[in-house]
């Protein structure tokens, strides 16, 4: 059976709601971060770069095949693939040049392995991050 991930390895979602839900912070330690990644201490820069390389981990079998596809970017997103504004958009998010909807298409139709892994945050200028007020 073959497989695709395509994540933002800091979904916004599993900031907010797995990494530091309002239950496991009640001091608000991770008020801000969660609202928006810039203003993110580096202790809490850290804890996700540690978070991303287990998942990194978890994933090594999916990665062996070449039948199966990686898109993992490092933005703090949730849900970017899917709307039109970071699917088709000249700005599309990237991975070594190539947008998301490139590089699932190859995957999709056989054209190509697609095995792309971001390189950690922040070194991505093409992410579309999610900021709340």
């Amino acid at each position: 059976m073959e497989e695709l991930m395509a994540q933002g390895m800091h979904s916004a979602d599993q900031l907010q709601e797995s990494l530091a839900p309002r239950a496991a912070d009640p001091n608000n330690d991770w008020h801000d971060c969660k609202l928006n990644h810039a203003r993110c201490k580096v202790s809490q820069i850290q804890l996700l770069q540690g978070f991303r390389n287990q998942m990194l981990d978890a994933i090594k079998g999916v990665s062996k095949s070449n039948k199966n596809g990686l898109f993992i970017n490092s933005c703090f997103a949730h849900c970017q693939f899917e709307r039109q504004d970071t699917w088709f958009a000249d700005d599309s998010p990237m991975i070594q040049n190539k947008s998301v909807a490139l590089s699932i298409g190859d995957w999709f139709f056989d054209r190509v392995g697609v095995s792309s892994i971001d390189c950690p945050y922040p070194c991505d200028n093409t992410c579309h991050n999610l900021v709340f007020k």
